[in-house]
């Protein structure tokens, strides 16, 4: 687009101030992109002035789009934010700072930075939903030109455009803007097959383009019968990829899909909808069940229309879509009729819509909060992306809209954090149910809480929403890095009484002094890496004793009292696989760098290998009453018989242990089958009961513990 017809456009809604500082903003970013150009040969100016002709058609601010000029200065250029902050405003500057790349920082994979830029561009939506819109017009222009790139980069840009930019367009409700980007993926996706649809669906239009018309003649013909509705007949055209892609989830052929026609209904208000919708099950009758009413209640992301399916000629199913053009205009644009809206008919809508947007920024602001995986966070956002949505009621009435699958524990994580930690259950339709209760459109539910319930790691597997998971995640490795703080601080202090320290002499600013020595700002974070394995506690011990006593070597007991268990310590130590220690098992904990501490029996087979190896000996002995269930395996010899299995499973049941896996052998030539399960016990005792049962199986000939 020349630049005068730019400005011309913008002169037509801004002011000439703001409009001067847009051209300013042209100048500086045509100076700073002189002598660079685009894979196509272009100048690169040409780039960032699309991208700002594509926000005017939005008609923007003038902040954003001295911003989308600028948007790849930072990242192209020498230019530094602080320049742009003297040269402009400190708003432009954190609108090109937000949109661009972390390209300055190192990330061991593209992965990683791709996660790191759209984390950063994440938190900065929050705080300006200009970012992302910047930054989808830059992703709408690029897919526009992407036939310059290398196939492997047009497919990478492309497989991305389709699984972050055009939900996100979605979600915000740019419905042109996400049918555009889809189908520009889908061409540099699959570009033959893009063409072969491309070309077949041209030809089907055009072979019943006579039925189609006579289909709107009449529907036109009887709304203008009643000329209070003011109502406008269109024909709605499905993209290429909206096509191919109802074939795949539908599981039918093109000429399926091309049966139906599509057609918008605009009318002056909500109440004229409705009676446009008369109107049609006047002329055609509607296909039961084929009916939505996102008037009442729109979707979350703000669109509104009522939906329905009529029987047309020659069972041709017409799909109609009713809305006012207020409603067309904020389908269409979504957030950005924000700056568009000239009328006042529907703004308490478009502030609604603002609202619900402001709150879906604010959910990614916590879900990134509690992540600490860049990569985490956007699988998380994906899950809550995609728009299969169920409509569903508090008791008070309001709407909440959760992906299709969402559960009860998801509906009480989307009302807040602390609801879902505690949740125990629900009611739908005032019965009660349990967590993993998968919601249907329509109910009513309730959230039941419980002060003493706290996440499982078992939620992991049937929660659906990424605020649910990053909450239960986030929740979890808290408590796991509480215990190895905990677990990091007992070990620390049994390494130091090896060097006859009285730890309770100790004093803060001592325990202090030791954890600057290793590099750490606290002791809490000097423990935690003790009990995750990143320090050795003899090493940090012997350090610190150094300092105390202020000797290079001191003499040291290398044997000193028995560490104590704990059953909290079950979540951040291991037990060996090799030898699998039970309570009143003697055991020894093996000590390794960055892998933490492992318990093993202490006559396991494998310590020899072990000893060899860098690590720490701790003695060690059982909590007093375990309450956990510990992994066993055994093996047995038996003849073989019909029902032989089901016996031995039987006897193990019968001593309350739990198998979780069993594996058959029986040698070729050899009468006896071998038989090795692996089951949960209290202790060795419970073992005991388990072996002696087996034992009095008919036809069991030998029974034993497996261990290395």
């Amino acid at each position: 687009m020349p630049t005068s017809d730019l400005l011309n456009r913008l002169g037509q809604y801004l002011p000439s101030d703001e409009v001067a500082l847009i051209e300013r903003a042209y100048r500086y970013a045509e100076c700073a992109h002189a002598g660079q150009c685009r894979k196509s040969g272009e100048p690169y100016i040409t780039h960032p002035l699309a991208v700002t002709g594509i926000l005017a058609s939005w008609q923007l601010d003038a902040q954003a789009l001295a911003a989308a000029m600028l948007h790849d200065v930072l990242e192209d250029t020498p230019a530094s934010k602080e320049e742009l902050t003297r040269e402009f405003d400190s708003v432009v500057a954190d609108l090109v700072d937000a949109v661009s790349k972390l390209n300055q920082l190192d990330f061991s994979s593209r992965e990683e930075a791709q996660a790191e830029t759209f984390s950063k561009m994440v938190l900065a939506m929050a705080r300006d939903v200009r970012v992302i819109l910047i930054k989808l017009a830059d992703r709408f222009h690029n897919m526009q030109t992407l036939g310059s790139m290398s196939l492997a980069s047009r497919r990478r840009i492309a497989r991305e455009t389709r699984d972050i930019y055009a939900p996100i367009a979605h979600r915000l409700g740019l419905y042109a803007l996400r049918q555009s980007l889809l189908d520009l993926s889908f061409k540099h996706l699959y570009p033959h097959r893009h063409r072969v649809f491309s070309n077949t669906i041209k030809a089907i239009r055009a072979s019943r383009r006579d039925k189609v018309d006579g289909v709107l003649s009449l529907l036109r013909e009887r709304l203008a019968q009643q000329p209070q509705l003011n109502a406008e007949v269109s024909v709605r055209e499905r993209t290429v990829y909206s096509v191919y892609n109802k074939m795949r989830e539908k599981h039918i052929k093109l000429q399926q899909v091309m049966e139906s026609c599509g057609v918008l209904v605009l009318a002056d208000s909500r109440n004229a909808c409705y009676a446009v919708l008369g109107v049609l099950h006047e002329i055609y009758k509607p296909l039961p069940g084929r009916f939505k009413d996102y008037i009442a209640i729109p979707k979350a992301n703000g669109y509104q229309a009522l939906h329905t399916t009529l029987f047309g000629p020659d069972s041709m199913p017409i799909d109609v879509h009713i809305c006012t053009r207020d409603m067309c205009l904020i389908a269409e644009n979504g957030v950005a009729a924000y700056w568009m809206y000239n009328s006042a008919s529907d703004l308490v809508h478009l502030a609604e819509t603002q609202q619900n947007t402001r709150r879906w920024l604010k959910g990614l602001l916590e879900m990134q909060t509690e992540e600490g995986d860049s990569q985490e966070f956007v699988e998380n956002m994906k899950r809550d992306l995609f728009p299969e949505e169920i409509y569903v009621f508090t008791p008070k009435g309001r709407i909440m809209v959760l992906p299709r699958g969402a559960t009860v524990l998801d509906f009480a994580y989307s009302i807040h954090t602390d609801v879902g930690n505690h949740c125990i259950g629900g009611r739908i339709d005032h019965e009660i149910v349990p967590l993993r209760t998968v919601l249907k459109n329509g109910r009513q539910v309730e959230v039941l809480t419980n002060a003493d319930a706290w996440p499982m790691p078992a939620w992991l597997s049937f929660v659906v929403t990424g605020k649910a998971r990053s909450a239960i995640r986030h929740y979890l490795k808290s408590q796991q890095q509480q215990t190895s703080a905990a677990l990091g601080e007992r070990l620390l202090k049994h390494a130091l009484t090896i060097f006859k320290l009285n730890v309770e002499k100790i004093t803060p600013e001592q325990w202090q002094a030791l954890a600057e020595t290793q590099g750490v700002k606290t002791v809490a974070d000097l423990c935690t890496d003790i009990g995750t394995g990143k320090r050795l506690p003899f090493m940090v011990a012997q350090t610190f004793a150094q300092r105390l006593c202020g000797a290079q070597s001191l003499p040291v007991r290398r044997r000193g009292k028995r560490l104590q268990l704990r059953d909290s310590d079950s979540d951040v130590l291991r037990y060996a696989s090799c030898c699998r220690p039970l309570p009143n098992d003697p055991i020894i904990g093996w000590f390794r760098p960055g892998q933490g501490l492992e318990v093993h029996v202490r006559d396991c087979g494998m310590l020899k290998q072990h000893a060899t190896q860098q690590g720490e000996w701790i003695e060690m002995a059982w909590p007093d009453a375990p309450q956990a269930f510990f992994l066993s395996e055994l093996r047995t010899w038996a003849s073989d018989r019909q029902g032989l299995l089901a016996d031995q499973a039987g006897a193990i049941a019968q001593a309350e242990a739990n198998i979780l896996q069993v594996n058959i052998e029986r040698p070729q030539g050899q009468a006896l089958s071998a038989m090795q399960f692996q089951i949960e016990v209290r202790d060795r005792q419970h073992l005991a009961d388990v072996l002696r049962g087996l034992r009095r199986v008919v036809g069991v000939k030998k029974v034993q513990r497996v261990r290395a």
